[in-house]
């Protein structure tokens, strides 16, 4: 192998390529590699961050969905029970509704028996004053007070 000037001016030409790379092309390279590693590392974190946060706002809402859950039984709880004595208020209402009205009819039916007796006691009064009355008018005849007894008692 001849190694005449050609030989040197390329390798010339290659050391300074060389040179010239190193000295204004591969410090940019070099800083945007590390600003794109450093981003990438970042988007990895913001990533395993949010994952993070995911995972704690999963829990938090199904924390709440489970309180939301245990207060809604709850409600239906009160809402059955305030149901329950809804009901056995209706029911007691009813019950002394139904023993007010039990106790009127009851007083009711006392006074028109009570009526009745006493109406009835002054038809028998009035029946036995006007037998006597009867009596009285006619003379005293077996005969005719056994007559007069027999319409009054046809008559009561």
């Amino acid at each position: 192998m001849d190694i005449n000037m050609t030989f040197f001016g390329q390798m010339l030409s290659f050391a300074i390529l060389i040179w010239f790379t190193m000295k204004f092309i591969w410090p940019p390279l070099t800083t945007a590699i590390e600003e794109r590693q450093k981003k990438i590392a970042e988007g990895l974190a913001a990533a395993e961050r949010s994952h993070k946060d995911l995972a704690q706002a999963e829990s938090r809402i199904n924390d709440l969905v489970k309180e939301a859950r245990g207060k809604a039984n709850e409600i239906i709880e009160q809402a059955h029970a305030r149901a329950n004595q809804i009901v056995d208020k209706a029911k007691e209402d009813a019950v002394s509704e139904a023993e007010r009205q039990r106790a009127a009819a009851q007083a009711e039916i006392a006074a028109a028996a009570h009526r009745a007796r006493e109406e009835l006691r002054l038809r028998i009064s009035a029946l036995a004053v006007s037998g006597a009355e009867k009596v009285l008018r006619r003379e005293i005849d077996g005969n005719a007070h056994k007559a007069l007894l027999a319409d009054l008692a046809a008559e009561i």
